[in-house]
């Protein structure tokens, strides 16, 4: 099983999104995230889909990507560099006793600062997956409150 990233230009039009999703589903395909937001052009929007699946099934519905009707272009950044990032908003319980250690852990990172309260703290983080991953996991013994991941996006690495 290998993960794909996934990048189409759509049409921005009502049910493009749901047409997509149904491919994968369809397939019995769990998208890990999906990400959706207008390009410079208004009628366009760049979708980036994450998934794990057999490689022979995910090439199958790469090429059904291309022909539905919405889809512009598709790229499947298998095996391309390519730049990869993700936001994540977390919310830790955070006291008087443990906020320092807690900074540390942001400062090491590159993690800000969105919010402070009496009783926790609400950090930003941006990166890819796997230092997303690795932050959680350094916060969670303080107690996480809340999370909120965007999901990854991603560019190819600029040839010229």
């Amino acid at each position: 099983m290998s993960t794909h990233i996934i990048s189409l230009l759509v049409e921005n039009r009502h049910g493009a999104l749901s047409r997509i999703a149904n491919l994968f589903s369809g397939r019995g395909y769990n998208i890990s995230s999906l990400t959706v937001a207008e390009t410079d052009d208004p009628t366009v929007s760049r979708m980036t889909i994450v998934v794990a699946g057999e490689e022979d099934i995910l090439e199958q519905i790469v090429k059904q990507l291309n022909k539905l009707i919405d889809v512009i272009k598709v790229i499947d950044f298998i095996d391309q560099p390519i730049f990869e990032r993700e936001l994540l908003l977390i919310r830790v319980d955070a006291s008087r006793s443990n906020r320092h250690d807690i900074l540390d852990i942001c400062d090491m990172f590159g993690a800000r600062i969105m919010g402070v309260a009496q009783k926790s703290v609400t950090l930003e983080l941006s990166g890819d997956t796997a230092s997303i991953d690795d932050f959680i996991s350094m916060v969670k013994p303080f107690g996480i409150k809340e999370i909120v991941r965007s999901g990854a996006v991603a560019i190819a690495e600029s040839k010229s």
